[in-house]
């Protein structure tokens, strides 16, 4: 998202507040999102939280403004706005449900229509407030043609980053062969020996021999165990799995040891009984 373009919109709008809307169907919008009522100038007139039946923007028929959760804020009304919340025993102190909808009438609020640039037909913007949304929004990016692209060089991503050396895949063997297929790895991560596919797999991680690791996300410094097979699921980092390790094929058994979402993603985090700690160098 270019945040230049909705500063620029923001000062020559003279507007309090900016608020990033996207255009998302109304059918698709009922009770997912809170709902911005823009005029045709995209000043915001009201504002709705999960509505049933979303209000139709007038500027795309069959379409709502979904709040995006992103704003710009003049901090000479944020700060006196957000001290009277805080003092408000009703409030349930959300930007959403409590802030917006107080100043929308005495203050000038406009929205920020969020236009991909990423050349996309789609436009990309995913609600990660849960962790099945979380997972969900990270498997999209292993995709064969992710809509959010993280190659695309007309869209680059800048962000300070740690130097490891890069990932290796190691034994040619039939029977262990480190291999990682349609997923994403970072640096200074190795493979040895196991089989990765469908992975986010951070960095300085370690995959060992005779492993199964599928449709996961292994966090920096995570240690799989050899033999172990790991499906469907979030692995914290510094987190190291003994040899052997099952997660992700017996619910019953992994609610037992973790915390497994409505989906079925298994959240290992490090203080779990499964886990065990590495050896003080």
């Amino acid at each position: 998202m270019n945040y230049s373009r909705m500063l620029q919109q923001h000062v020559d709008s003279g507007a309090d507040v900016t608020v990033a809307t996207i255009e998302i169907p109304t059918t698709q919008a009922a009770r997912q999102f809170g709902v911005i009522e823009v005029d045709k100038e995209w000043r915001i007139v009201g504002f709705e939280e999960k509505p049933a039946a979303p209000k139709e923007s007038p500027h795309h028929q069959g379409h709502c403004n979904a709040s995006m959760g992103i704003y710009i804020f003049n901090t000479h009304l944020m700060i006196p706005i957000l001290l009277a919340d805080s003092e408000d025993p009703k409030s349930s102190h959300d930007f959403g449900k409590d802030v917006l909808p107080r100043i929308i009438s005495k203050h000038r609020v406009f929205a920020f229509n969020f236009i991909d640039e990423n050349r996309k037909d789609a436009l990309y913007w995913r609600d990660v407030g849960t962790l099945d949304a979380y997972y969900e929004a990270n498997m999209d990016l292993v995709s064969v043609s992710p809509v959010f692209n993280l190659y695309d060089k007309d869209w680059p991503l800048r962000t300070w980053q740690h130097q490891y050396p890069p990932a290796k895949f190691v034994f040619a063997d039939p029977e262990r062969m480190g291999v990682a297929l349609d997923s994403i790895v970072g640096g200074g991560s190795i493979v040895s020996g196991g089989r990765v596919q469908r992975c986010i797999v951070g960095y300085d991680v370690r995959v060992n021999s005779y492993c199964e690791v599928s449709d996961s996300i292994l966090y920096n410094h995570v240690n799989v165990g050899r033999h172990s097979r790991i499906r469907r699921a979030i692995i914290d980092r510094h987190v190291t799995l003994p040899e052997r390790a099952e997660i992700g094929y017996d619910t019953e058994a992994d609610r037992r040891r973790f915390h497994v979402t409505d989906s079925g993603i298994v959240v290992v985090v490090r203080q779990e009984s499964l886990i065990e700690e590495p050896e003080a160098a």
